[in-house]
């Protein structure tokens, strides 16, 4: 995941910090998170109250971050902190500047959220007091880091809709195979109906939106506009995936409910596909407004 989150550095970042920040993390040396959201903010990232203050030749910053992934393991981290306070900006998307920056635990706690799923990655609230951050780590012009940070989602939303997939896939095997194996009145579950439907149509809807995320893919690798499709890709794939994963649950009547079968964890983990990094209610909200020309509603 970090890799895409390092994308602003990659197209904006200048050929010395490129030269720095890029081929540690690529051997692996560092290890990166990206600290954007916050409690009392969520999706409105305009909002966000964490501030860096510039004193000479860096930069202290002080606030809190939530659902920060692998900064248990992280030495870097991507920031975007307030530079301008919110009153003093002509344009909302202004006043927020982004840094990539060694992570101190000096000035910086990080504490584990235990979760429902998606145990292998470490989520956290991170609280920074007077973090000391060089100038020369602010990628790109001071106050407009949200701009920036755009470019690390669409890849992102294309990433989680391509797992989304793989795991309602994941699911659909698990809950074939058991169809094909379970006999109840002297026959296999799998030749009713009642079971095979819902399957069947579990499966158009995971390659329908299989497509979809091979479309946002293909656009943003040529250069495209591809913010609806990678939008859309990710609602159509969670929501495909959650529909999946609770079908082969029910598939399995009362065994879908065993740890044994995995697919009662399958259903777990896909509840993250449809809440991160966007939710699904907040897509749609995009799609109204910039693909339909609606009235924005919120």
């Amino acid at each position: 995941m970090p890799f895409f989150y390092l994308n602003p550095v990659v197209k904006f970042g200048t050929e010395e910090q490129k030269a720095r920040m890029l081929p540690p993390l690529v051997a692996g040396r560092d290890k990166a998170c990206f600290a954007v959201t916050e409690p009392d903010a969520g999706l409105d990232t305009l909002n966000l109250k964490t501030r860096a203050e510039r004193n000479g030749d860096h930069y202290v910053v002080s606030g809190q971050k939530i659902w920060i992934s692998t900064a248990q393991v992280a030495t870097k981290v991507l920031l975007l902190a307030r530079t301008t306070p919110s009153d003093q900006v002509s344009k909302r998307t202004e006043g927020l500047s982004l840094f990539y920056t060694g992570l101190d635990h000096r000035y910086v706690d990080i504490r584990e959220i235990d979760k429902m799923g998606r145990k292998a990655v470490d989520s956290n609230e991170m609280f920074i007091d007077g973090l000391p951050v060089p100038v020369e780590d602010r990628i790109g012009e001071e106050g407009k880091g949200f701009e920036l940070i755009l470019h690390g989602m669409n890849p992102e939303r294309i990433l989680i809709a391509a797992e989304a997939v793989g795991l309602g896939h994941a699911a659909l095997a698990k809950a074939v195979s058991y169809a094909g194996e379970r006999k109840v009145f002297g026959r296999q579950i799998g030749r009713n109906q009642a079971i095979q439907h819902p399957l069947a149509a579990c499966w158009m809807e995971l390659e329908a939106a299989n497509l979809m995320v091979f479309r946002a893919a293909s656009l943003y690798d040529t250069g495209e506009p591809c913010g609806a499709q990678a939008n859309a890709a990710k609602y159509l794939a969670s929501e495909a995936a959650f529909k999946t994963c609770e079908t082969a649950v029910m598939s399995h009547g009362g065994m879908g409910y065993a740890k044994e079968f995995h697919v009662e964890r399958y259903l777990r983990e896909s509840m993250i596909t449809r809440i991160a990094p966007v939710s699904p209610h907040m897509i749609l909200n995009f799609i109204a407004e910039k693909v339909l020309g609606l009235p924005r509603s919120y």
